[in-house]
């Protein structure tokens, strides 16, 4: 399978950390959606990535579409719960650290306009709900381990938070959500450590 990505994406990075976190071979082609000539368009019709093109052709879109595929495609280190209730959680989780990345993704792009076509308005919003996530997925994890609290359970709540806290890094590091959030820290810490968060830091 083939996945179709940037190396900057927070969303690429969450399926890039679950692709080696399940072992499963993939080859990786680096695009930038926003070039005129990209060729994303013709693999997933909304112009965004990460696509995942299988074997057959098809093309898999939105990081949460994917990541629940591939956790289906290998028994190895499941990331998503089979018990309804818990797999809710976990998915919750993973939606709310999309939405504080949404936000932040919405943001950078905002103050990448010219400073007379900027709307304060609009950035304020964005960094309302971005801090207002921050505080929600502090207080998920609060003093656990892992979000699910087992020691030995990442889960992809867990590497959809530490890719959001990667991307702010990234283009916000500015925001000290350490010092705001220790819990996060020590998390963000810890999965900095797995060869698959190693393996893909954001790329500028």
């Amino acid at each position: 399978m083939k996945l179709i990505t940037s190396l900057t994406s927070p969303y690429g990075r969450k399926v890039r950390v679950v692709l080696l976190e399940k072992k499963i071979p993939f080859h990786l082609q680096v695009e930038n959606p926003w070039s005129s000539d990209t060729p994303v368009p013709s693999f997933n019709p909304l112009g965004k990535v990460p696509v995942l093109v299988l074997e057959d052709g098809i093309s898999v879109f939105d990081s949460r579409v994917i990541v629940e595929y591939l956790d289906h495609v290998s028994p190895v280190a499941h990331l998503i719960p089979s018990e309804p209730k818990i797999r809710m959680m976990v998915r919750g989780v993973e939606a709310l650290a999309d939405g504080v990345t949404d936000a932040a993704v919405a943001a950078n792009l905002e103050r990448k306009r010219a400073p007379e076509q900027r709307s304060s308005e609009w950035m304020t919003l964005q960094e309302k709900t971005l801090f207002r996530g921050l505080e929600a997925l502090s207080e998920a994890l609060g003093e656990k381990p892992w979000f699910l609290g087992n020691s030995n359970s990442m889960t992809l709540a867990d590497v959809a938070c530490g890719c959001t806290l990667g991307y702010l890094d990234l283009r916000f590091p500015e925001i000290d959500w350490r010092t705001a959030h220790p819990n996060l820290a020590r998390l963000a810490e810890k999965l900095a450590s797995r060869a698959s968060f190693m393996e893909t830091v954001p790329v500028v």
